[in-house]
């Protein structure tokens, strides 16, 4: 076999293990995703003029979609990579062509109090507005859409695959779904008609604009309250934290149910008076039932030199959550662990038992503790 023979063959292996298995391998930046075994094109990039931008005068352009308003010229592209300005107007390069379409359980989201045991049916463009040094989807996330295998996949047409595979939410995931900002809405609006919810698993980095109009489709949002420090935001993720506290609060103000992940990355963020702090404030601002998920580090990307999250510090983690009076805290990544069942928050009771992303029994009637009535806080039927 020669070599450009072999390159071809490793790809087709990567890509054929991807729909197998559901991970990818990755050559270069040239693969990255996959979609359901639908044709997949490198490159494909479909243009749509973003509402997103205000002009600045001789050809440049400003963006509005996220707290790092990029000022832009002509030819030239955002941080996110997917953005780009055509003679003096910003476009996304990356509307109805998403690299990543699976079906998953909500709770891979992980969504614990949305529609438990139900599919979601879950899609990804290329590209993101952060450059988190963790990120397990770093293949598509700091890919630009010519780069990446990409499906032609209108709106509507997400909406009948979600239909036919009998999905219950659509979820924009994956990578931050605020740089397909113009998808995501289409879509969300067809949802609105068909009673599927729309959600997002995303980094909260969004302007307070976007985030308005995106409420208006928005059913649920699952947020990575990545740490609880500005420093930890500027040196691990290449962003800030105080728009995703504001994203927090406009979403509780706007209805949205929201839950939050926090993952721990061991010396980097693992400090309990910072976890405490943080918990403080989620109690204070967001109220007390909202789920709080953390999650496990496993080495990836640029931090494959730290170890594993110990399971002693996610349950001290845990126990501080508790303490600080949330009653809705969960352990991630660490399959059959008690810390990812559900409690009633008035007699204690397991109301959801999982493992991993199973569930294996729900003690709940319409949305109450089936032993006390007490009412839990989520989406439970649609």
């Amino acid at each position: 076999m020669n070599s450009m023979d072999r390159r071809r063959f490793l790809r087709q292996c990567g890509r054929c293990a991807f729909f197998l298995a559901g991970v990818g391998m990755v050559e270069g930046l040239e693969w990255a995703g996959g979609a359901l075994g639908q044709d997949l094109r490198k490159g494909l990039v479909q243009r749509k003029l973003s509402p997103y931008f205000t002009p600045l005068g001789d050809g440049r352009v400003r963006c509005e979609l996220c707290p790092r308003l990029c000022e832009v010229e002509k030819g030239e592209r955002g941080d996110c990579g997917v953005r780009e300005n055509v003679d003096g107007k910003y476009y996304s390069l990356v509307y109805g062509n998403p690299c990543a379409v699976h079906v998953d359980p909500i709770e891979k989201k992980p969504f614990f109090h949305v529609l438990p045991g139900t599919a979601s049916y879950s899609i990804a463009t290329a590209g993101c507005n952060l450059h988190c040094k963790f990120c397990q989807n770093w293949a598509i996330s700091q890919a630009r859409p010519e780069d990446t295998y990409n499906q032609d996949l209108p709106p509507s047409e997400v909406i009948a695959q979600a239909k036919s595979r009998q999905c219950r939410s659509i979820a924009s995931t994956y990578v931050e779904p605020t740089i397909f900002m113009e998808y995501m809405l289409d879509i969300g609006r067809l949802a609105r008609g068909e009673k599927i919810l729309k959600v997002i698993h995303s980094n909260g980095y969004i302007s307070p604009g976007p985030l308005k109009d995106l409420c208006q489709v928005l059913d649920a949002a699952c947020i990575d309250l990545k740490g609880f420090t500005e420093a930890y935001y500027r040196d691990v993720t290449g962003g800030t934290l105080k728009p995703v506290l504001e994203t927090l609060v406009q979403l509780k103000a706007g209805g949205v149910h929201t839950e939050l992940v926090n993952l721990i990355v061991p010396t980097r963020n693992d400090s309990m008076d910072e976890i405490r702090a943080m918990c403080r404030w989620i109690g204070m601002e967001l109220g007390a039932d909202v789920p709080l998920h953390f999650s496990r580090f496993y080495p990836t990307y640029k931090l494959r030199s730290l170890p594993p999250t110990p399971v002693s510090t996610l349950e001290a983690a845990w126990k501080t959550a508790r303490d600080a009076g949330l009653h809705h805290v969960y352990i991630g990544n660490i399959p059959g662990h008690p810390g990812e069942n559900t409690s009633c928050p008035s007699c204690g009771r397991t109301l959801i038992q999982r493992n991993g992303y199973q569930v294996l029994r729900m003690d709940l009637e319409q949305g109450r503790c089936r032993f006390c009535s007490q009412p839990v806080r989520g989406i439970w039927a649609v």
